[in-house]
């Protein structure tokens, strides 16, 4: 079975993409074709980037890039929670696609965003830019989702955001499932 890896971006205090996040992983785990594994950046804590290095000698310095090494190598696909900040891609998530090059290589990816009425589009058009630049391959279908703290339940405070973004997940699942595995030998 190939891993996905779900990756909250957001690092900010009082974020809701954890929340987001465990939805989506909740809808991998029901599609059952992959082994699903939460991937928090604000637990990862990479600093700024501060390898001597360029990250294509994969010659690392430091002992929290190894761990972000190992823990994106073993991943087959990625699905990025993500807001907008400023129109753009988050800091934190620039940050973690800088430090790796070769380990993101030929490896899909999906987008679940969130925001107000642009749903944080915005910021994975930039982000497709970056992906793209790392060779890897971004899915055309994603789960984009406007004004999403009216998703959030009042009592429970789970994320629940519908039919149709459940929809729009599975859709997802299915394309990222067939990019991981023909991207696979690529990979060697």
């Amino acid at each position: 079975m190939l891993n996905l890896q779900v990756i909250v971006v957001s690092t900010r205090d009082e974020r809701k993409g954890p929340l987001i996040a465990a939805w989506f992983a909740a809808q991998a785990r029901r599609h059952g074709q992959f082994n699903v594994e939460v991937v928090d950046l604000a637990e990862v804590d990479l600093p700024l980037f501060d390898e001597p290095r360029h990250p294509r000698l994969r010659q690392y310095e430091h002992e929290h890039t190894r761990r972000w090494s190992e823990s994106v190598h073993r991943a087959d696909a990625f699905v990025f929670v993500t807001p907008e900040y400023n129109h753009g891609t988050p800091p934190s998530l620039v940050n973690a696609l800088d430090f790796l090059v070769q380990e993101w290589a030929y490896k899909p990816v999906g987008y679940v965003s969130y925001g107000g009425a642009s749903a944080g589009l915005r910021g994975v058009q930039m982000t497709k830019q970056i992906t793209a630049a790392l060779r890897m391959v971004s899915v055309v279908e994603a789960v984009a989702i406007p004004f999403f703290t009216q998703h959030i339940g009042a009592e429970t405070g789970a994320f629940d955001p519908g039919a149709v973004q459940e929809r729009a997940a599975a859709a997802m699942l299915d394309e990222l499932l067939k990019w991981a595995g023909a991207l696979k030998p690529l990979r060697g």
